[in-house]
């Protein structure tokens, strides 16, 4: 073995290190002889059920605004498609209190949408709706970039086919590019309903800590280091199981 193949297999090991010990280091601390007690806690459930109702939810919206999305970026190369563009990186870049920050200031009372959404009984800051529009916008950017990809990766010869023989835009991405995609689309689901269940910064931010209507499985996290940390960690336990469900 070359010194080269040496220090690569090194920095390799060093770098698996680096990711598995804090899970090692969780399951440490874990007070497994309280983990039935832990589990069924009322805190633990409560959160539990909200992130089972945002975060489908959230996935839900951002498959069905964010394919149409992904197709018109991968199909219009045109300088008026890079504002778009840039509008939907910009979240992935902002800080997560930032996206709360803007998503207050156009659905919070006081913002550009809110005083309408309130005169007919819509108001989202610190509700179960506002949890997962915040969850919808930090995780739709990921879902159209994964998809996008994959549409531009539809051979221009099916396309073409397909316009020759006078099928519409919609059934252009139906029935030629939805299809050769689907690898596509199934990583984003992946990675929105990902970005959906681990979100915390904005949701504290736009939508509270409300227990019971917008206390996600993040934020029952945060709330429970100060006053329970063994609930804290379950509960870290928890998010990590249904994290590498996800990704499995």
């Amino acid at each position: 073995m070359t010194n080269a193949s040496r220090l690569t297999r090194i920095a390799a090991a060093a770098a698996v290190a680096l990711l598995a010990l804090p899970f090692i280091g969780l399951l440490a601390e874990i007070e497994w002889t309280r983990l039935g007690e832990l589990l069924t806690s009322d805190v633990l459930l409560a959160a539990f059920r909200v992130t089972a109702i945002v975060v489908p939810i959230a996935t839900i919206v951002v498959v069905v605004v964010g394919t149409p999305l992904a197709w018109l970026l991968a199909r219009y190369d045109a300088p008026w498609m890079r504002p778009i563009r840039a509008l939907v990186l910009v979240p992935i870049v902002l800080p997560p209190v930032i996206s709360g920050l803007v998503l207050l200031s156009a659905f919070g009372r006081q913002g550009l949408l809110g005083g309408a959404l309130d005169s007919i009984g819509i108001v989202l800051p610190f509700s179960l709706a506002g949890t997962a529009l915040t969850a919808t916008f930090v995780s739709l950017p990921f879902y159209v970039l994964a998809v996008e990809a994959g549409f531009r990766d539809v051979p221009q010869a099916n396309l073409e086919a397909g316009r020759s023989l006078g099928i519409s835009e919609s059934r252009e991405l139906s029935q030629i590019a939805i299809p050769h995609a689907r690898g596509a689309i199934g990583a984003g689901v992946l990675l929105a309903a990902a970005r959906a269940l681990g979100e915390f910064g904005a949701t504290i931010t736009f939508a509270g800590n409300v227990e019971g209507a917008t206390r996600t499985l993040p934020l029952a996290t945060f709330a429970a280091l100060e006053n329970d940390p063994a609930l804290a960690r379950v509960i870290g336990l928890v998010l990590v199981a249904i994290a590498a469900a996800v990704i499995y």
